[in-house]
């Protein structure tokens, strides 16, 4: 039997908060966590997603003055080991499609919860993709769209991207923020109360 305590999301994402109230969750607040999310030397794709999601949660959960429940995440794109940044400008959304375009890569996130007591319970969801070789005039819309500013890997499947995308194996909506049903088991196994 859950726990009705608070629930704190620990994103600013809007795409996160959106898929959370998907399954009929909505967080009590929603409390961004402001981290250097520099990957560390050597770190792999998966590491650096599940330490980051950690340690959302981690600085968000400190912060609480009454004790809550928090989840956070933090979604990875790679190509191999090598880290595709979050693209915050139209050059850096241009270079991740180009690495992109007619190749395969995968998606890593990292979800944290942690329990009012502090227990901490946390795993990564691996998802790969193929995305079709795109043109000049493909890459050119894609960017001017302005989808790419601000996503992991410089795309979002939820929107032009997704007509890009030849192949997937995983969950869709941990690509775009936040894996469903692992978040429901972690939130469930913390003593979250899910309807």
């Amino acid at each position: 039997m859950g726990v009705t305590a608070n629930l704190i999301l620990a994103s600013a994402s809007p795409r996160r908060l959106a898929l959370l109230q998907q399954i009929g969750i909505v967080p009590d607040r929603v409390v961004a966590a402001d981290l250097d999310e520099t990957p560390l030397k050597l770190e792999t794709p998966r590491e650096l997603a599940g330490r980051l999601s950690r340690a959302k949660a981690n600085a968000v959960f400190a912060a609480l003055e009454t004790p809550g429940f928090v989840l956070a995440a933090d979604t990875v794109v790679c190509v191999g080991r090598r880290i595709l940044p979050k693209a915050e400008t139209d050059q850096e959304v241009a270079d991740c499609l180009k690495l992109l375009s007619g190749r395969n890569h995968r998606v890593l996130t990292g979800v944290a919860a942690i329990a009012p007591g502090g227990r901490v319970s946390a795993r990564v969801v691996e998802t790969r993709l193929g995305f079709k070789r795109l043109s000049a005039v493909e890459l050119k819309a894609y960017v001017a769209s302005g989808e790419g500013l601000g996503k992991a890997g410089g795309y979002g499947i939820q929107g032009i991207a997704g007509g890009y995308v030849t192949q997937l194996v995983g969950s869709y909506t941990s690509v775009v923020g936040l894996p469903l049903y692992e978040t429901r088991c972690l939130l469930e196994g913390a003593g979250y109360k899910v309807a």
